[in-house]
This record gives C-alpha cells, sequence and structure tokens, in this order.
C-alpha cells in the first residue's frame, strides 16, 4: 500500500466524517432568538467547527487505520469487495 493510498483512504473517511458530524448539535439562529440582519432565521448560531473538524479528525483516524492495516497485510483485496462477479 502506497502512501498516495494511504492519503486517499484517510481523506475520503475525514470528509465522510466530517459530513455526519456537522449537522449534530446545531441550533438555528430563529431557536436561539438571535437572528443576524440580512441572514435567513435558519442559519446556524455556532456552528462549532473547530470541534467538528477535530472529532472527524479522530473518527477518520479510527476509521482508516483499520482499513489500511486489513490492506497491507493481505486481508482485503479487490476480488474481495467484487459483490457481482464481474473481476
Amino acid at each position: 500500500m502506497t502512501i498516495t493510498s494511504i492519503v486517499v483512504v484517510f481523506a475520503t473517511s475525514w470528509f465522510l466524517a466530517l459530513l455526519v458530524a456537522l449537522p449534530i448539535g446545531i441550533r438555528t439562529q430563529s431557536e436561539v432568538g438571535d437572528v443576524v440582519p440580512g441572514t435567513p432565521g435558519s442559519a446556524p448560531s455556532d456552528p462549532m467547527i473547530r470541534k467538528k473538524v477535530i472529532w472527524a479528525t479522530i473518527a477518520a483516524l479510527v476509521i482508516s487505520v483499520p482499513i489500511c492495516l486489513l490492506i497491507a497485510f493481505g486481508g482485503l483485496t479487490v476480488a474481495d469487495l467484487d459483490i457481482w462477479g464481474v473481476m
């Protein structure tokens, strides 16, 4: 497994984890009662981006390390992922 493959697996799992984490705990400006002029009431009041990026990084490490180890030590191949028998 090359370094490029490791980076691709980590980046994919990181973006998936971030997309899952983004809507968690969001309170809209209208729910809080503090709507900034020029923004819709459905805009988040405090998106907590830094916290969610940290959690996405931790989740990506937890997800990608076992996947990379499986691939690196021969426990998982492309043929194992062929569910329709094309390969």
